[in-house]
């Protein structure tokens, strides 16, 4: 059985009017009795004789035919008829002579009446087909309404959900089916939204072309093959754009991935350079003067030693960036100072630093937070390398750590030339540079990036603010740490 919200109008227009029907039917005789009863009371009878109808008949004949008219096209086909029926038997009886009888003198009487008769169910058929006709009409407004609604349901899916979920919840909500399951044949996938427990089911082949890519099965729909088959097609649609989708991402995915590969061995290769150039000049110069005084060669050495430790850190950072070059970040939490940890970034890059004035001003007292001491690091030391590079050599850069209600916040300010209101909300996105840095700085577009992937993975917050003159970047972390 059909449940009457799952109904097309006509179904439910057509339960109640069958619902109606006895009444509907008792009225159409009281109608003709009526009409009956105000022909006879205004216009009295008049001698025919045999020769034919009398007036006041052609008059009763005509109200008749009016009012099966009026119920046709008010209530239906079955009350117009038994409407034209009592009709026919009340004029006869009424009004052809022999009057208060239902034999008929005069053949051409039995003409008329019967010429009545078929008038009444032709005029009734043709008012409840045209009738008819508009409730189909207001039925394929409504299906190419719902459809309309579905298709624009479809486009608003986020990328996100699951897409053939979704594609069954948007299925019942946009058409009022008690359930929908959607088997995906690609996937050998079922995915069910509303009741499962029913009788009555429409199943509809989902088609790409000539492939059966999907089934659609609809509980109690009550909805005609065109709007099944309609459903169908906007499903396969819908199942091609995910998949489209899918491939796009796979495809984005592969190129950033080389992309980010390239960028890596780019940036190593220029930073390892450094520390590289220093300990190779360290080793010549012992080797080249063996016999060097004691302090000169203990110099020599502690160069090299502190430019390997410089190097192994470079290599730590560059794995570290590609390790986190995914969606989630695992976090080995353990309380810590930051005051300390700023001190201790500020130390390991002393190479970046030297000859630049870093002013470092921390609350005293700090809480200890619980973090991810390697990633914060990692963090932070991308937002210092961020302020030298982007900020004139004669400019300080300011390093700020100060706790704010239940957070602790890290500041890193610079003095350069700022940041573009409209490039403030890209600078977050892997790979981006400021084309108006681009060529004149050397950078991969993935330190900030991943700093802040690495403040989300601690429940915190990297933000922004610049003007000409100063650009400030504030690490906000909250005391109580990462809420799983």
């Amino acid at each position: 059985m059909i449940p009457p919200e799952t109904m097309s109008a006509s179904g439910r227009t057509e339960r109640r009017r069958l619902g109606w029907l006895p009444l509907r039917g008792a009225l159409s005789l009281a109608g003709v009795a009526a009409v009956t009863w105000m022909t006879r009371i205004a216009a009295p009878m008049e001698a025919a004789g045999n020769a034919g109808v009398s007036g006041i008949a052609i008059t009763a004949a005509l109200a008749y035919l009016l009012m099966v008219l009026v119920i046709a096209s008010t209530w239906g086909f079955v009350e117009a008829l038994v409407a034209s029926l009592a009709a026919t038997l009340t004029l006869n009886f009424f009004f052809f002579p022999p009057v208060g009888t239902l034999s008929i003198a005069a053949p051409q009487n039995w003409i008329a009446l019967f010429s009545f008769l078929a008038t009444s169910l032709i005029a009734s058929r043709l008012s409840t087909k045209a009738e008819q006709r508009a409730r189909d009409a207001m039925d394929r407004q409504q299906d190419i309404e719902r459809l309309y609604a579905f298709s624009r349901a479809i486009l608003l899916i986020e990328e996100g959900d699951s897409f053939p979920r979704e594609l069954a919840r948007r299925v019942v909500e946009a058409f009022a089916v008690r359930g929908a399951v959607l088997h995906d044949h690609r996937t050998g996938e079922k995915y069910a939204e509303g009741a499962s427990e029913v009788d009555d089911w429409a199943v509809i082949p989902v088609r790409m072309g000539a492939d059966e890519v999907a089934t659609l099965s609809l509980a109690n729909s009550g909805m005609g093959q065109a709007v099944l088959q309609g459903i169908g097609n906007l499903v396969a649609i819908g199942l091609e754009r995910a998949r489209a989708h899918d491939l796009a991402r796979q495809v984005e995915a592969a190129r950033e991935s080389e992309q980010l590969r390239t960028t890596l061995i780019d940036a190593m290769a220029h930073e390892f350079k450094t520390p590289l150039t220093s300990i190779k000049a360290a080793t010549t110069a012992l080797l080249a003067s063996p016999d060097q005084p004691r302090e000169s060669t203990a110099e020599m050495l502690t160069i090299a030693d502190e430019e390997a430790d410089h190097l192994r850190q470079l290599i730590d950072d560059a794995v570290e960036m590609a390790r986190l070059d995914s969606t989630h970040i695992d976090v080995a939490l353990q309380m810590s100072n930051l005051d300390q940890m700023v001190r201790e970034v500020i130390a390991s890059m002393r190479g970046e630093v030297q000859n630049r004035t870093v002013e470092v001003a921390c609350d005293s007292q700090l809480p200890a937070i619980p973090i991810d001491r390697r990633l914060v690091k990692l963090a932070l030391k991308q937002l210092i390398d961020n302020a030298l590079k982007y900020s004139p050599p004669g400019t300080p850069v300011r390093v700020r750590a100060f706790a704010d209600g239940g957070r602790v916040a890290v500041e890193v300010i610079d003095g350069g030339a700022g940041i573009p209101a409209a490039e403030q909300l890209r600078i977050f996105d892997r790979f981006y540079r400021s084309p108006s840095v681009k060529q004149r700085i050397p950078g991969s577009g993935l330190g900030l990036s991943i700093a802040h992937s690495i403040m989300q993975a601690h429940n915190g917050v990297l933000k922004v603010s610049s003007r000409p003159g100063e650009t400030k970047f504030q690490m906000t972390f909250p005391v109580d740490g990462v809420k799983h």
